[in-house]
């Protein structure tokens, strides 16, 4: 039976769909995935009509999403996405911008925009997406489910489009903890740390705190409080550091980034000189002119940054702190504004990308009707027991 997309969170055409290849921890779920996971039979269009004229029908599924189908999941759809994953807001010009089910007023979030609002409206049990430089946790927060940035490199990309290689993460949402667990069950490997699934202290990032509005910070002390008595390791450790911290993350942040999206996708975007819609020409513009010098920085920046990030995790301690400062932007923001919120969140999402962490967004509170989520994360190899631990905050929340 045909599902109807009121929030318009899948590609224009036909849907693409596949009936479960076998059995197990996803039996009865249904799944969509971002428009750039490969699926044998179907043109993945990269969310941008050039990319699809200049690319041919996918010869193979992508491992992703050939393990969620051997574990009994059906893929009912595959789901919009910004252009090349170049985006935060979730605006697509060509295909249309999803309506965010729980902030109609306001954005989706990107780039795995389709995919959030398919979970959110109830179209599907979960969705696969994809995480670069915010674009699961960030949907997430906006659109008021459950999401995941798994460890870097923990889930495969193969048959997966790419933007920034060292940062792509193959993530997803669901309406329900449990069944973020579930995926999880099914895509990750066992944490194999020592240790790997005990967890705590509970460690409060200050700047990322004071980072975020004021209302966004108030709205989800309760689910910071949850998570300590969780834990039972008392109240959170305050952790300080200096404090242009995340404007340093964001900008060294963007400019690694930056160079690899423009060796990625440079010589396509040369060839073929697409269409794009606002701001994305601008992206790769910038990107083919970045300095080479402030690339390389970023790259330095990074490895200082991740080994200390590292060192603070390494006994299984556990970061909390608002996914994004604001919920997201109404439709009508302008597009400075758009950028000062993007700025002050890609400060915040650098944290586990630079770092490679993972990292779960908890649907936690609401600020002006809106949602924000509340993100967990914790060092490379402990997904599995952040899954759990999200799962056990959100029953303490009675979270369904």
């Amino acid at each position: 039976m045909p599902i109807s997309d009121d929030v318009k969170a899948f590609i224009p055409g036909e849907r693409v769909t596949h009936a479960p290849l076998g059995s197990g921890v996803l039996d009865g779920l249904t799944f969509a995935v971002k428009d750039l996971f490969d699926v044998a039979g179907a043109i993945t269009t990269y969310g941008n009509p050039d990319w699809g004229r200049t690319h041919p029908v996918a010869a193979a599924t992508a491992p992703a999403v050939m393990a969620l189908l051997e574990a009994g999941g059906e893929l009912v759809g595959k789901t919009k996405t910004v252009e090349l994953a170049y985006g935060l807001t979730g605006e697509n010009v060509w295909h249309g911008t999803p309506i965010n089910p729980n902030a109609p007023d306001r954005f989706p979030g990107g780039s795995s925009c389709g995919s959030a609002a398919a979970v959110g409206a109830g179209l599907v049990d979960f969705a696969l997406g994809s995480d670069t430089g915010g674009s699961v946790r960030i949907p997430a927060s906006y659109c008021g489910v459950f999401g995941i940035r798994p460890s870097w490199g923990a889930v495969s990309l193969a048959g997966a489009c790419g933007l920034g290689p060292s940062f792509d993460t193959c993530g997803w949402f669901a309406r329900k903890a449990s069944v973020l667990q579930a995926v999880g069950d099914a895509l990750l490997p066992e944490d194999a740390l020592p240790n790997a699934t005990q967890l705590g202290p509970l460690l409060k990032l200050q700047g990322v705190w004071m980072n975020a509005d004021p209302a966004t910070a108030n709205a989800l002390l309760p689910a910071l409080e949850a998570v300590e008595r969780v834990l039972g390791s008392g109240p959170a450790a305050r952790v300080e550091g200096p404090t242009d911290i995340l404007a340093q993350a964001y900008e060294n942040f963007r400019c690694a980034q930056a160079q690899e999206a423009w060796a990625t996708l440079g010589s396509w975007v040369t060839a073929t000189n697409p269409k794009f819609g606002p701001g994305v020409r601008e992206r790769f513009e910038a990107a083919r002119d970045m300095d080479p010098a402030k690339a390389a920085a970023g790259r330095a920046f990074r490895k200082r940054f991740s080994a200390r990030v590292r060192s603070l995790l390494a006994g299984g301690a556990v970061f909390a702190f608002p996914t994004s400062p604001f919920p997201a932007p109404l439709l009508t923001a302008s597009l400075a504004e758009q950028n000062a919120v993007r700025e002050r969140s890609m400060g915040v999402t650098a944290i586990s990308g630079l770092a490679g962490l993972c990292e779960v967004s908890i649907p936690a509170g609401r600020v002006d009707g809106a949602p924000v989520g509340l993100s967990l994360a914790a060092a490379p190899g402990r997904d599995r027991a952040l899954l759990d631990l999200a799962t056990r905050v959100a029953a303490e929340l009675g979270l369904a």
